[in-house]
């Protein structure tokens, strides 16, 4: 880790890497930008995978005194990700033959039919007891009622995948036990409630004269104002969701698991214990003896023993960790590997056959139903996860490393 800390910076930044010739010039001007900010606490901190965001680095976290941010949430509020091992060991149904191929091609064909991928939605609504919740409090959110119909239309994509770098992986720890991991966050409900109250933020800074530069795009909502303690509800609300909308991917992806194992080994699958963390959000807490607000863009809470995953990509490794508390972190670490590429950059740099051959060759099944843009998550557009873990020993201690055997992407 190092320190940048000139005359010209309000507050000081953190960097959980080696040196400055490791950032990307677009990400380190904006961690300055957030240098900058006046009601910052302490310092910025930017974990090992960090990269450009919206204005805010993906791998950024800030606490701040008596604001929120949207853009330092961003637009998938309580994106994040769910996982469970088994007690099946992969090498007892690796050859086994199904009549729609392996077993994992079996499950993957399976979870592909079961769950809706990338803009898909259910045809009738699901149940969702987070909505239901809101509809029973939804005094909390009159006030915003152009948001109000994402309630009703909420209850048709909860336990759906989307797309991006979301995924359903099957994967062989280090024993060879077959694990379970999603990565899903609050699909339109979360960036339709950052992309309005950002709007309303702007407006606001605007009529204050804030000296936040508009340019930035960090504009802020005061947790005592009518619109902070909105953003608040609205927030919470896109959380609960994210965090379900996961628990219900991970339901019936176990219910496949298990019964396709069943049906051509006879044995019965037993699940470990589930960790469902966030990795966008922001919350309050305390740090250095104040109540802040501490905003994670693409990195998760590890309090000391706190368990959290942090995956890499598609094809590569993953992996549980333990928190070990680490105070100058604000008790966080990276949430990813963290991308080397950009998303048209990877698909300009790397083929499609390119892709499909790596996985084959490692022995991935994939689950894709559009081909054309698989380079976009290719683990070649993705920084060395080992390299990350390398950079923040000082904040988790690893505790399963996990390998990529099948995947589902949107």
């Amino acid at each position: 880790m190092f320190v940048l800390n000139d005359e010209n910076m309000r507050f000081p930044i953190k960097v959980w890497l080696e040196n400055e010739g490791q950032l990307e010039e677009s990400c380190l001007e904006q961690a300055r930008h957030l240098a900058e900010l006046p009601f910052l606490h302490k310092w910025v901190c930017l974990m090992p995978d960090t990269h450009a965001g919206k204005g805010m680095p993906i791998g950024g976290v800030i606490a701040a005194k008596d604001v929120v941010i949207p853009n330092a949430v961003g637009v998938d509020i309580g994106c994040g990700m769910d996982f469970i091992p088994t007690n099946i060991r992969m090498d007892e149904i690796r050859e086994i033959q199904t009549g729609n191929g392996t077993v994992i091609q079996a499950i993957v064909g399976n979870i592909m039919r079961s769950i809706p991928l990338n803009h898909e939605k259910y045809k009738t609504p699901q149940e969702s007891a987070v909505l239901d919740r809101a509809g029973q409090e939804i005094e909390k959110y009159e006030a915003d009622a152009r948001l109000l119909p994402l309630i009703k239309d909420g209850y048709f994509q909860v336990g759906s995948l989307g797309g991006g770098n979301h995924f359903i992986e099957l994967q062989e720890d280090e024993e060879g036990y077959l694990c379970i991991m999603v990565h899903s966050g609050s699909r339109h409900l979360g960036k339709a409630i950052c992309d309005y109250f950002q709007e309303k933020a702007r407006e606001l800074n605007r009529r204050w004269y804030s000296e936040v530069k508009e340019e930035h795009r960090l504009e802020f909502l005061p947790v005592k104002s009518e619109e902070g303690q909105q953003y608040i509800h609205w927030m919470n609300l896109a959380m609960d969701y994210a965090f379900e909308n996961r628990a219900h991917m991970l339901d019936k992806t176990c219910a496949i698991v298990e019964e396709v194992i069943r049906k051509h080994t006879g044995r019965n699958v037993e699940f470990g214990d589930e960790i469902n963390c966030h990795h966008n959000y922001a919350a309050l807490e305390n740090h250095y003896g104040a109540n802040v607000w501490v905003h994670r863009k693409g990195a998760v809470r590890v309090r000391e023993g706190e368990m959290a995953v942090i995956p890499g990509a598609m094809g590569s490794y993953s992996y549980v960790v333990e928190g070990r508390g680490n105070r100058e972190s604000f008790c966080t670490s990276s949430h990813g590997a963290g991308r080397n590429y950009s998303r048209k950059g990877a698909m300009q740099t790397f083929s499609v056959e390119k892709v499909i051959v790596d996985l084959k060759e490692q022995g991935i099944v994939l689950g894709k139903k559009k081909k054309n843009d698989v380079a976009e998550e290719c683990r070649f557009a993705y920084k060395d996860i080992d390299q990350v873990m390398a950079q923040q020993t000082d904040m988790v201690t690893p505790v399963r490393k996990l390998k990529t055997v099948g995947v589902v992407k949107g």
